[in-house]
């Protein structure tokens, strides 16, 4: 399985900005679709945008559309999460995950590698 670990959360104000990294280590990074999940107190961890193993194609749950973009380095092991106009609601344990086999767009249950998780606060 490949390690991840994730970093770049912490407590910010709504409307502000913020960008998480997950580097990976262990096995070939460009083998594996990459996602970010989040779980809030609560709540069920849900996904919040999955990108390909080239980087072409992404997707995003409604609920970040507009507002976060997931991206990919394959020459650093990274994979990025810049998050902007951030709302009290995105408040939550953000979670990068690798998907050996999956494709984008498909859920937790395909994610066989996750990381600590790095926590989110948003304040109104």
């Amino acid at each position: 399985q490949v390690q991840l670990v994730e970093s770049g959360g912490g407590l910010v104000q709504a409307g502000a900005s913020l960008r998480l990294s997950c580097a990976a280590s262990g096995r070939t990074f460009s083998n594996y679709v990459m996602g970010w999940f989040r779980q809030a107190p609560g709540k069920e961890r849900e996904c919040v945008a999955t990108i390909s193993r080239s980087g072409g194609g992404t997707d995003y749950a409604d609920f970040v559309k507009g507002r976060f973009t997931i991206s990919r380095d394959n020459a650093k092991n990274t994979v990025y999460l810049q998050m902007n106009n951030l709302k009290p609601e995105d408040t939550a344990v953000y979670y990068c995950a690798a998907s050996r086999f999956g494709r984008i767009g498909t859920g937790a249950v395909d994610f066989g590698s996750w990381g600590q998780g790095t926590q989110v606060t948003v304040s109104s």
